[in-house]
């Protein structure tokens, strides 16, 4: 395994009154797409919105590049280099496709290399250029959400179930997509439910349950062996969509 770019440490964390997290521990391989899996509740999504600052952490240690970022405020976190792809995309409906990339890129001027690279990826987007995106379906609007998240170079991508409700088509052009991202060597950490996406694109994984790692190792390691997926996600791989 590769050196972590990012790392959790005992962390825990609150939302409201409800403790969620209950000390995770968690290494993200630089370079590397990590998947982030665990049955419905076990903490997923918000350990990755704890990494971001958006929830209160009340224990642990949070490192991105070796140096500590517990407790910092989002806006700080993202100059990091880190881009947080929410489980409800975080896109503006009312905005074309264009200007919602615009608002994403730093002082409003995309670079034009980068721009084509990228709707290379995602073709839609080029074709619902001037549109709201509204208009988008929701695998259109998933691919302009990670857009958005890469229209600068990122040290890291967190990304919340990208395939959640998409039909098999859409997901098979999504996950062609994060091909490209992980031959380019882009880190992600990516929460899914799809075990056959999971399997198809993790290289390191980890699970969940509870508020707390459970298990981590390849990804390899856990899509061969039936009784640990069974164990861990309560499914066999054959049972998974």
């Amino acid at each position: 395994m590769s050196e972590a770019l990012l790392s959790l440490t005992r962390v825990c964390a609150d939302i409201d009154q409800y403790h969620i997290l209950h000390g995770v521990d968690l290494a993200v391989p630089k370079g590397e797409l990590t998947m982030l899996l665990g049955r419905n509740g076990a903490g997923k999504s918000t350990t990755l919105r704890t990494i971001m600052g958006l929830t209160t952490v009340t224990g642990g240690d949070i490192r991105f590049q070796g140096q500590p970022i517990t407790g910092q405020s989002t806006p700080r976190i993202v100059r990091r280099g880190i881009a947080f792809v929410p489980e409800n995309m975080g896109i503006f409906s009312l905005l074309t496709v264009r200007e919602n990339m615009v608002l994403a890129a730093i002082g409003g001027t995309m670079d034009p290399a980068r721009l084509e690279w990228i709707v290379d990826l995602f073709p839609p987007l080029k074709r619902f250029w001037d549109k709201p995106a509204g208009n988008l379906s929701g695998g259109q609007k998933q691919m302009l959400a990670i857009a958005r998240a890469i229209i600068e170079p990122r040290e890291l991508l967190l990304i919340d179930e990208p395939t959640k409700g998409l039909a098999p088509a859409i997901i098979d052009d999504l996950a062609d997509a994060f091909e490209q991202l992980k031959r380019q060597q882009v880190t992600i950490l990516l929460v899914e439910q799809n075990f056959n996406f999971s399997r198809r694109l993790g290289q390191s994984a980890a699970v969940m349950n509870d508020g707390r790692v459970v298990w981590s190792g390849s990804m390899t390691e856990l899509a061969q062996d039936d009784n640990l997926q069974h164990q861990l996600l309560g499914l066999g791989m054959g049972e998974h969509q």
